[in-house]
């Protein structure tokens, strides 16, 4: 039952990318940063004082650090989602687990040791070349940059959620744990701002301010549940199971911005999916104790 908490964060964080991709048309990306952890501040501090989970915390250099990890993260999910169909920069971002295979592969060639990881390298290189299909028609439409902001995505939602496993460890409740890194966001977001001022609400069209609350609702609820999942569920089935959100988010580019997603993309991107499957089954095997996901 718990691992079925990563389909339903899955689903939210999908239907966030539907609100950040409309929202973008006036918005810029620190400004989305912002309002997001504004409204999940304020979503998620209700919740917490109505539940009297306080938010004083005994670690809150941890909550830092995954904090700024996870809003660089955001950030260059946001870009990605805002100048690439949904579909793709979805799959970016779910890199991850192939992001740590790689990291894990490297260790052992520097060790003398990747004959030991033969099948590991093996879902490395297909994650790689599922990217490199996915990203070719990006690069015949000019958007490699995005491309690439979305693949940094993908390595830095890697190390936020260790760090989301670590604060599960220590015993902080899940909802501590999203209402801070909504204060990183707004911290950001802030200074993102600074640099690039405010679009002003003239040029703001109704249907994307619309979606500023949907989008901290949506993003605190996907928050909530992903920490619940890997707090209280099995790992290695909740790791698996967020995959789910490329198919949410597929779905959506199709049926709702009618994104032209070719044949080769779509082979990429099943690439992408296995590898990410296999190389969390393998990793475990590989470092026995870690945790199977990160993302």
């Amino acid at each position: 039952m718990q691992a079925l908490w990563m389909i339903l964060a899955s689903f939210f964080f999908a239907s966030m990318g539907v609100g950040v991709k409309v929202a973008s048309g006036s918005f810029n990306t620190s400004e989305l940063v912002f309002y997001r952890g504004v409204v999940s501040v304020i979503f998620i501090a209700l919740v917490l004082h109505a539940r009297g989970t306080s938010l004083r915390t005994p670690v809150p250099m941890m909550h830092a650090w995954r904090s700024l990890i996870g809003v660089l993260s955001m950030g260059s999910w946001f870009y990605a989602i805002a100048h690439l169909p949904l579909a793709t920069a979805m799959t970016l971002n779910y890199m991850s687990s192939v992001w740590v295979a790689a990291f894990i592969v490297g260790g052992a060639v520097l060790y003398g040791q990747a004959a030991r990881q033969g099948p590991l390298l093996v879902t490395v290189l297909a994650g790689f070349a599922g990217v490199v299909l996915m990203l070719r028609p990006t690069i015949d439409q000019h958007q490699v940059f995005a491309g690439l902001i979305g693949l940094l995505s993908g390595i830095s939602s890697a190390l936020a959620y260790l760090q989301v496993m670590a604060l599960a460890k220590v015993g902080e409740p899940e909802g501590r744990t999203v209402f801070y890194f909504s204060v990183g966001a707004v911290a950001v977001g802030s200074a993102g701002i600074a640099f690039t001022g405010l679009t002003p609400w003239s040029a703001v069209s109704w249907q994307a301010a619309a979606w500023l609350i949907p989008i901290g609702v949506l993003a605190s609820l996907g928050q909530w549940c992903m920490t619940r999942a890997y707090s209280r569920g099995s790992t290695l089935l909740v790791a698996n199971l967020q995959y789910s959100g490329i198919v949410f988010a597929a779905f959506y580019s199709l049926l709702l911005f009618g994104d032209k997603i070719l044949l080769i993309g779509w082979v990429g991107m099943g690439l992408i999916v296995l590898s990410g499957l296999a190389a969390t089954v393998l990793r475990t095997r590989a470092l026995p104790g870690t945790p199977a996901e990160e993302h």
